[in-house]
């Protein structure tokens, strides 16, 4: 699972990031001051870094410097109350990845953590297969037992998050979010409609119905 660490000193920061990023699947470890943070992001356990400015001890600038004068290039986006160019440009030319002021919208935030993410990875399943269903993601081409299959673009979407999540429950708040880019809305039934959809064309055995909480992929 993508683990993330987020480094804020302040309580209800961290729990708003972290609530979103869990809704995304994500794991999180959570750093208050600059000396901690560091430490934790040296472990190379870490596939990403939301990293606040003003922290005690140790500051996220030098926390920055630091992190890529010890060679990591651990993707980092930094979180600041500031707003001048200079601290937007001081924050890249240190080795931030992107960089987003306070007050933000949560949604950006976690929109940013996916584009970092994926520039990371780029060729992470050119090619995604699970057991008949097979996916190419730069030709937008699905197979199913050697067959192709033709999907809409939100139907490719979703069954990518299914083969890249095999055997994991994906709940509709984590569906509609990542497929629609939508806060989760608990009267719309657009997720269940889609999967509907998949499983005639996927299989109906490949999309298990996990009661109360969501679906995941057999």
């Amino acid at each position: 699972m993508t683990r993330i660490l987020v480094v804020d000193d302040e309580p209800h920061i961290v729990s708003l990031v972290t609530r979103g990023l869990h809704s995304e699947g994500f794991e999180t470890v959570v750093a208050e001051d600059g000396h901690q943070a560091l430490d934790l992001a040296l472990e190379g356990d870490v596939d990403l870094v939301v990293l606040d400015v003003g922290l005690p001890g140790m500051d996220g600038f030098e926390v920055l410097r630091h992190l890529r004068a010890s060679g990591s290039a651990v993707p980092v986006i930094m979180l600041t109350a500031r707003s001048s160019t200079r601290d937007a440009i001081e924050g890249l030319d240190a080795g931030a990845s992107d960089y987003v002021p306070k007050p933000f919208a949560v949604a950006e935030l976690l929109a940013r953590v996916r584009s970092r993410l994926r520039e990371r990875a780029p060729a992470a399943g050119v090619m995604l297969s699970r057991g008949e269903v097979t996916l190419d993601i730069l030709a937008r081409r699905v197979t199913v037992s050697g067959r192709e299959v033709d999907l809409s673009a939100r139907e490719f979407a979703l069954a990518e998050q299914f083969l890249r999540h095999p055997g994991e429950v994906l709940t509709r708040e984590m569906l509609l979010s990542r497929v629609w880019g939508l806060e989760f809305d608990p009267g719309s039934n657009v997720v269940d409609v889609y999967v509907r959809y998949l499983r005639a064309k996927l299989g109906a055995e490949n999309i298990v119905t996990v009661r109360g909480e969501g679906y995941r992929w057999d």
